[in-house]
């Protein structure tokens, strides 16, 4: 799987840009809260550079991670003041910094060799060892059942110039959830069709905090950042390394 070709990655950002726009203010308050007003975020799963848009408006220095080459090509044109790796999240080398983020569920997402348990776990001990002492870890996930209990689920939206459909599937015992997305492009005067099939590991909550508190993190699982809540089945963590 590569995610996010030139079609979804148009669509994502066009059409799914909420998220990222609604929490960043919320998400600024966390990091000022604790006290880290400048320095290097990283920025894992960085999309189309929205957030990192946000934290170099707000004097933090952004490097933004993502594997989807066409996302960077947006990032770079919002962003240019920041500096941004086409690198799976789960491989990237990360410098010393501030803050680490992993904003949109990206820490879910299966690539290949990449992703799922083990490949999590070594991320946060790498982060864990990034981290300045006192640095934050913020990131949401989706948890198992998070399609309730009729385990699929098919959604449908449009704007203009494209649509998309999504068929969700979750199969809770193997924590395993895909998504199989139809997307729908206006080229000229005709649409363009294209198909990506994500698959996600799911996780629930207790299990990722404790992890984080064996490396060494003081853990707060959250419902939402600040006033923005999660929808059902998404959680957050805000971690410090101690």
């Amino acid at each position: 799987m590569q995610g996010y070709e030139e079609d979804l990655a148009y669509i994502h950002d066009a059409g799914f840009s909420g998220f990222a726009c609604d929490t960043a203010p919320e998400l600024l308050k966390i990091l000022r809260q604790a006290g880290i007003r400048q320095g290097l975020v990283i920025d894992l799963g960085c999309g189309s550079g929205i957030w990192a848009a946000k934290l170099v408006k707000a004097s933090y220095r952004v490097i933004g991670i993502d594997s989807s080459g066409p996302m960077l090509e947006m990032a770079r044109r919002r962003v240019p003041q920041g500096e941004f790796r086409q690198e799976s999240l789960f491989q990237a080398q990360l410098p010393d910094c501030h803050v680490v983020t992993a904003l949109g569920e990206c820490v879910n997402y299966l690539f290949g060799e990449a992703g799922g348990p083990k490949t999590l776990r070594d991320l946060f001990g790498r982060i864990h060892g990034a981290l300045r002492p006192g640095g934050l870890l913020i990131f949401d996930f989706v948890q198992p059942g998070a399609l309730k209990k009729s385990r699929w689920r098919k959604d449908f939206r449009q704007g203009a110039g494209w649509a998309v459909l999504v068929e969700a599937e979750e199969k809770i015992k193997k924590r395993e959830l895909e998504r199989r997305i139809t997307s729908f492009r206006k080229a000229g005067q005709l649409y363009r069709r294209s198909q990506e099939v994500h698959r996600l590991h799911t996780y629930p909550g207790v299990e990722l905090a404790g992890q984080l508190r064996g490396i060494g993190f003081r853990v707060r699982l959250v419902r939402g950042y600040g006033n923005y809540r999660f929808r059902r089945g998404v959680a957050g963590i805000i971690a410090r390394k101690v």
